[in-house]
């Protein structure tokens, strides 16, 4: 967990109580990845009085800053996660809309070796898998609900 008024300070932002309040929703959320608008409801539930567009606006300085990652994926729709600094790529449930991280070091390495093979500098990049997680599509119900860790693969689990 990391320490809010340092973060805060760290990256050049006052701190505000809205901020203080956002970066604490994000810091203990059940979930990893939130929407704006979940944020903003966690803020409701907690009976803080901020504005949705105050919300946009301390995520938007919050990923300037470094602070937060945020994932635009197809359809238009973004989620924002703390920023740890860990490589991770991301699933996306096109039923139940959850967003899944994995972390498979064989597809890290092929990446890196098509980069190197085609004369290309890779800075970054991110991959985005677009399905149906099993549980929706066995029985209408999410099968890998909520989870904040990402799932490291295994060369085993790489196999084709």
């Amino acid at each position: 967990m990391m320490n809010i008024t340092s973060e805060l300070k760290k990256a050049g932002l006052r701190s505000t109580i809205p901020r203080l309040k956002i970066l604490d929703v994000l810091e203990h959320a059940t979930v990893r990845h939130m929407a704006a608008e979940d944020v903003y409801k966690q803020l409701l539930e907690m009976d803080e009085d901020i504005g949705l567009a105050t919300v946009y606006r301390v995520l938007t300085q919050f990923e300037n800053a470094g602070l937060v990652i945020r994932h635009s994926f197809e359809g238009g729709r973004s989620v924002f996660e703390l920023n740890d600094e860990d490589h991770h790529d991301h699933m996306l449930c096109l039923e139940c809309g959850d967003v899944f991280e994995f972390i498979d070091k064989t597809i890290e390495e092929r990446q890196r070796h098509v980069a190197k093979n085609m004369g290309f500098v890779l800075e970054e990049h991110s991959l985005h898998l677009y399905g149906v997680c099993e549980g929706m599509k066995k029985s209408g119900k999410c099968s890998l609900k909520k989870k904040k860790r990402a799932r490291v693969f295994s060369e085993k689990d790489s196999a084709l």
